[in-house]
């Protein structure tokens, strides 16, 4: 098969370019935006947000002039009609990214639970792939929408870019060659501060043209937690202690830093077959394997992968949205996901109180001032039906008193019976768990 950039300078050639359409046009949806501008063969065909001005600034960044390059759509009939005419579409409607006649496949980059579920369902039943550049929504219905895609003929798939689709190349590589692969995870390159707000981040976020909610959950450990259950519903992996052991060192140090306690090389781990998080090794993605063979392990030690028995791979770079059209040429031109719960609901992002919380108060999801994720098995979740994070909305509120670094379960919130991720996660549970 010859290379995507090749497939997609044809497609390009042909006039026949991959039409996508995009939900969420922050900071991640932008950079998609202007790096499918940048491509040959695809389009982003459709930018919605609910704010105006960042669909704006999704087509103006890149170049593109309101009335001549794109304009504005409320309907589908009007989507329609532009892309017919040959322009982009800006709109506050996130519906035309997943009805418009000439879209292919849709992307949400909103990083919000509820929004990614209405967009996967609407992709699902407009029968367009999609590609959820929302982790967030993944790790909690991931299992439920990629059996209903593959039952509608279509792709659901993670993105290429996000940390758990990279560490999956590394996974997937060295499982074809048959080596043992033993742990997968990521570096962190920022100390978590579990007493993190948007407050104390504002201006960080202020400085890195980011929003504060965003920066909050990458400091206080939410994203990594969350990145790392998707790593395991994909691979089987699972955490070797709640929350992971997150130790530090440099990618030289993690064949034997990731190695078994019992093994006497200064290991942290109780067991293999785990995901794990590394400080000091950002902005990375790393593989610990082995291998039983000596002329194999004579060659690993020449391309100094390690001294054995455990080594190591490492890919320094993720690049997050701007990887992310890579995944929509998959979907459509191969019909293969980036990445995927394939081992089932295997793992859960739990949530835990980020400050003593009193009964009646609202919960404020990810990278707020109420809660935070931790990693967990599925297992451990369910047995102390813990809630998690993906429902903790703001609609969620407070049955009682939760002392600030306990687990917060089902019994603890009320939640709204109208949430699309709440339905979804009941029928997940029913069908899967």
């Amino acid at each position: 098969m010859i290379g995507m950039n090749y497939r997609l300078r044809e497609l390009e050639n042909a006039g026949r370019p991959i039409m996508a359409g995009i939900v969420g046009a922050g900071q991640m949806g932008r950079g998609l935006a202007g790096q499918m501008l940048s491509m040959r063969g695809m389009r982003p065909a459709v930018v919605a947000d609910i704010d105006a001005e960042n669909a704006k600034a999704a087509y103006d960044h890149a170049g593109l002039v309101l009335g001549k390059d794109y304009d504005w759509a409320d309907t589908t009939e009007e989507g329609d009609r532009l892309l017919s005419e040959g322009r982009f579409v800006a709109t506050r409607n996130g519906e035309l990214a997943t009805k418009c006649k000439a879209i292919s496949c849709a992307v949400d980059a909103t990083g919000v639970p509820e929004a990614g579920a209405k967009t996967a369902i609407d992709a699902i039943n407009n029968k367009k792939h999609i590609v959820m550049l929302n982790v967030e929504t993944d790790v909690c219905i991931g299992h439920i929408l990629y059996k209903l895609a593959t039952n509608a003929g279509i792709v659901y798939t993670g993105s290429a870019g996000d940390e758990p689709g990279a560490v999956l190349e590394l996974y997937d590589f060295a499982d074809a060659l048959g080596f043992d692969v033993r742990v997968i995870g990521k570096g962190k390159n920022n100390a978590i501060d579990y007493d993190c707000t948007p407050e104390t981040v504002a201006a960080e976020a202020k400085s890195k043209g980011a929003s504060a909610k965003m920066i909050c959950s990458f400091k206080d450990g939410t994203k990594t937690m969350v990145e790392m259950t998707a790593m395991a519903n994909a691979t089987g992996f699972l955490p070797d202690v709640m929350g992971a052991h997150g130790a530090s060192g440099s990618v030289s140090d993690l064949p034997d830093l990731l190695s078994l306690k019992s093994e006497g090389r200064g290991g942290i781990l109780n067991s293999y077959g785990t995901v794990e998080y590394i400080n000091g090794v950002a902005p990375g993605v790393f593989l610990i394997f082995s291998s039983g063979q000596p002329d194999i392990n004579h060659e690993l030690r020449y391309v100094k992968l390690g001294s054995g028995p455990n080594y190591v791979l490492y890919r320094p770079y993720h690049l997050t949205s701007l990887e992310t059209p890579l995944s929509v040429a998959k979907a459509c031109m191969d019909g293969i996901p980036t990445i995927v719960p394939r081992a089932g609901h295997v793992a859960e992002t739990g949530t835990v109180a980020k400050r003593d919380l009193k009964a009646g108060e609202n919960l404020d999801g990810f990278g707020g001032f109420t809660i935070r994720g931790t990693f967990m098995s599925a297992m451990e979740a369910k047995r102390k039906n813990v809630l998690p994070m993906g429902l903790a909305d703001k609609k969620a509120v407070m049955r009682k008193d939760i002392k600030r670094g306990e687990l917060i379960t089902y019994a603890d919130v009320t939640l709204d019976e109208n949430s699309l991720m709440l339905q979804l996660r009941k029928l997940q549970d029913a069908l899967f768990v």
